[in-house]
């Protein structure tokens, strides 16, 4: 009777009317949630005509390469080569991102699998961080980097990142999900401490650090650097677009161009790393 029931749910879960339902609503809430994205994509290639029309539309009428072209232009006046935003970007964002990853991953790793004295009280303080924002501690962070002799460098920026409390708490958190069996069976074979994090853990984790990498690309692709760097040669692309943009409303399809092409790295990022970020939503919950 038990059977007959279990399969009866079972047809009933897999009917046609709730599964193409469920589909229905879904592509509904992706649309709309795809929108923004959509409206920045025609807003670039949109006339400036177009920009300020009332009631504004979503698509396009008549395409055109201007906002493009005139973006360049400005970029070629300016006496730092575009060339130069676009590395100390890809330096700050890289540099950041790497040495953030390491060092939360290898702070993480005796916070997940070791015991030693301080250690609620340390995973204690990790958390409450969380709480803080950027602007709380900018003024701690410019005082340190300036004690450090670091200010107007990339290194103002870049150190901050290392300190990221959501990458110590999400690892730390990961790692407890790796069987202590499997630690045991790297240890009896000889290995060290080390070559188990590295061989080991790290590889384990791989849908964990990769989220994080996702997570610090954004937010440091996005700063602008002021505060802690001068020099206008060591800038980023986030400030020459703000730059750009300060113009007036004539830039305005100038400004529409630049957020499409701020926005495509990280997107693009997103879209390789899609599925890792998945599977490490779907494994936050498990327990050995």
């Amino acid at each position: 009777m038990n059977t007959i029931l279990s399969r009866r749910n079972k047809r009933v879960n897999r009917s046609f009317m709730g599964s193409f339902s469920l589909f229905i609503l879904l592509a509904i809430v992706g649309a709309f949630m795809a929108l923004p994205l959509v409206y920045a994509i025609n807003s670039a290639f949109k006339p400036l005509d177009e920009i300020f029309m009332f009631p504004p539309t979503l698509f396009v009428r008549n395409p055109t390469l201007t906002n493009f072209v005139d973006l360049m232009t400005l970029l070629g006046q300016s006496w730092v080569p575009f060339s130069r935003y676009i590395f100390n970007t890809f330096f700050i964002t890289g540099m950041g991102v790497f040495g953030h990853v390491i060092l939360a991953s290898a702070a993480a790793f005796p916070l997940a699998k070791h015991v030693f004295p301080g250690k609620a009280v340390t995973f204690q303080t990790v958390v409450l961080s969380l709480m803080f924002t950027g602007a709380v501690t900018s003024i701690p962070n410019y005082m340190i980097m300036s004690w450090l002799g670091l200010i107007d460098t990339y290194w103002a920026v870049i150190v901050p990142a290392f300190a990221y409390p959501l990458g110590l708490y999400l690892m730390k958190q990961f790692m407890e999900q790796l069987p202590d069996s499997l630690l045991e069976a790297a240890k009896i074979d000889g290995a060290s401490e080390y070559r188990i994090f590295w061989q080991v853990v790290m590889p384990n984790v791989k849908p964990a650090w990769l989220t994080l990498v996702i997570l610090l690309f954004q937010l440091l692709w996005g700063t602008d650097g002021n505060g802690f760097i001068y020099s206008e040669q060591l800038k980023t692309l986030h400030y020459a677009s703000g730059q750009i943009i300060q113009g007036g409303i004539a830039r305005a399809g100038v400004g529409a161009a630049v957020a499409l092409i701020l926005m495509s790295v990280p997107i693009t990022l997103f879209v390789f790393s899609q599925s890792r970020i998945i599977e490490t939503m779907a494994t936050s919950g498990m327990k050995d």
